[in-house]
């Protein structure tokens, strides 16, 4: 039977010709039935038996409206509106005799002769809830192995030979972000990255050939579209007749595995960012084009918009790869002791230097160096800076002879380099060596479209590194994370997300497991005097002052929802002159 409509002889008996196929359903655990002109049932497989209660003998020729009555037809009726397309209603619940409750799929069709005239209706009944075939396939006869593997941490589903998922369990609810009353009778695709993944392949073969593949590692992707890291297995569903009627795919969660692997290899790959912005897709597009080149790049962005993490992105997939990256905040370390850090000295360079000792730039000689809070770095070393850039050399410390290094320079800062070149602190040739290749990485207040899939990314990567799945967001506290303008950008955010998550143990996240400030922030907010701030303050020092005031001047706090040290936050008030007398008065 094609699926816009099946064929028959002029006047024929509808249940002839589509017995076949209600034979061939019943293999594939598929309940259906066929009905003539008038509504009455003229053929029903054993399937439709079983979920309905009632024997062939009690429902052949009775209206079909009286004995479905516990399954409302929600499609186009064929028999009404002659010549209507295959329709398919949303999932439906029926309790049959035994009070067991059956999650039911219905998809009609219209029967024709051979002059296109419909002589009645075909019509599938899916039940999504059982699992006997998964049952049958490990050869259990208990029936209470559907709550067990609806219980253990292992994600589960399993499929028909059309590939239509035919049951979701529990632990494939949580990883996935799916609710299984959506992905039931849904292509398995739906799940994986496209109808032609080599996860869907593999459990097509699975099927075809009626085998087992195993220790498979793949991607399945959450309903936010972002991939998941899985282990998964795959096999083919026989019945008791051993007849293949479907497939079976178990997958474990491996993103904690994934970001051991980090730990261990220092590489990232380009999917560790995560946005659907238009601002960050035209930067996705950017960094493979960028990586394979040796030009240096300036990432420029607020703090904890992911600087650190976008140049360690560029190096993984550039030819620098396997060399070493060395990174140096530039902020972090005193003025006198920079130039050592950068350079290296020579024995007697200074007092206390019994030995040679290499700088930075001679460590990640082949490879890359990050100098992070480049706009802090002193006037005086940003002319040997500069040396490097042209001549890929320098003097160390106390040295008379010049050191060659072969490094690729990637810079970032959260300062407008412009306006420190204006204010004298920034030289204009060195700018222009390190702007080669700019990007600006945008705030999250300016991509909150990406606020939904991010949190879901740090709730499940958190989680991950404690063995447990991510738990439910309550409306009030979704509320709130969605609306807070975040000044620290994806670092607060992170920070927040592990405050909830140690604060509610295995519960859902509430409106109380958030931190305080966060709770009062929009009350704070609306209060500000934000009118008696200085026309000409800075923006990172707004940036900072908001956060203060809402922290109420308690520096600690501010510095964790910055996303910065103690001693960087404390630099920092001192240089804008923020001080509680001067602003709030």
């Amino acid at each position: 039977m094609a699926m816009d409509g099946t064929f028959l002889e002029p006047h024929s008996d509808p249940s002839i010709h589509c017995r076949q196929w209600l034979d061939i359903l019943d293999e594939l655990n598929i309940g259906a039935f066929t009905v003539n002109l008038d509504h009455q049932i003229t053929a029903i497989n054993y399937c439709a038996q079983a979920l309905i209660g009632l024997k062939e003998t009690e429902v052949l020729q009775r209206d079909c409206r009286e004995i479905f009555t516990g399954v409302p037809c929600l499609v186009t009726c064929m028999i009404r509106n002659q010549g209507a397309p295959v329709q398919q209603e949303p999932a439906v619940e029926i309790v049959d005799e035994s009070d067991i409750r059956h999650l039911i799929t219905r998809m009609a069709t219209p029967i024709f002769d051979h002059n296109r005239r419909v002589v009645g209706c075909f019509t599938i009944l899916q039940d999504h809830t059982p699992i006997r075939d998964l049952i049958d396939r490990l050869h259990y006869e208990e029936q209470s192995l559907k709550n067990i593997l609806d219980s253990i941490d292992i994600g589960i589903f399993t499929v028909n030979r059309g590939s239509l998922i035919t049951f979701f369990n529990t632990a494939a609810e949580k990883i996935s972000g799916y609710d299984r009353s959506l992905v039931l009778g849904q292509p398995c695709h739906v799940v994986f990255e496209s109808e032609v993944a080599p996860d869907v392949c593999l459990l097509k073969t699975s099927i075809a050939k009626g085998i087992s593949q195993g220790s498979h590692k793949g991607r399945m992707l959450d309903k936010d579209g972002v991939a998941i890291p899985i282990r998964a297995h795959y096999a083919a569903l026989r019945n008791e007749k051993n007849a293949i009627v479907g497939g079976l795919a178990t997958f474990h969660d491996l993103t904690l595995v994934h970001q051991l692997d980090q730990a261990i290899s220092d590489r990232y790959s380009f999917f560790d960012m995560i946005g659907k912005s238009p601002a960050m897709q035209k930067i996705f597009e950017m960094i493979p084009v960028v990586a394979q080149s040796e030009a240096s790049v300036l990432i420029e962005g607020a703090t904890g918009t992911g600087k650190d993490l976008l140049a360690k992105v560029i190096r993984s997939v550039g030819s620098r790869k396997d060399k070493p990256m060395v990174k140096i905040n530039c902020a972090a370390i005193p003025d006198t002791l920079i130039e050592s850090e950068l350079f290296g000295y020579v024995k007697g360079a200074f007092t206390g230097a019994e030995g040679n000792k290499p700088g930075r730039f001679q460590e990640a000689d082949g490879g890359t160096i990050f100098l992070d809070e480049i706009g802090d770095l002193p006037l005086g070393l940003q002319a040997k800076l500069l040396r490097v850039l042209e001549d890929k050399e320098f003097y160390p410390l106390g040295s008379r002879h010049t050191q060659k290094v072969d490094v690729r320079i990637i810079s970032a800062t959260n300062q407008g380099l412009e306006k420190l070149i204006n204010m004298r602190q920034f030289r204009e040739d060195l700018f222009y060596r390190l702007n080669v290749v700019r990007i600006e990485l945008p705030p999250l207040r300016a991509r909150r479209d990406d606020l939904p899939l991010m949190i879901r990314h740090f709730a499940r990567k958190l989680c991950a590194a404690r063995g447990t799945f991510p738990p439910d967001i309550t409306k009030p506290a979704m509320q709130v994370l969605l609306n807070h303008t975040y000044p620290g950008n994806v670092r607060e955010l992170e920070n927040i997300l592990e405050h909830a998550l140690i604060i509610c143990q295995k519960g859902p996240i509430e409106l109380d497991h958030l931190p305080d400030y966060l709770r009062q922030s929009a009350a704070t907010e609306s209060q500000m005097p934000h009118a008696q701030l200085p026309e000409d303050l800075p923006a990172e020092a707004r940036r900072i002052l908001a956060v203060l005031r809402r922290c109420n001047w308690h520096r600690g706090q501010s510095a964790q929802a910055l996303g910065m040290d103690r001693s960087t936050l404390w630099r920092k008030i001192k240089r804008y002159k923020i001080t509680q007398s001067n602003i709030d008065r």
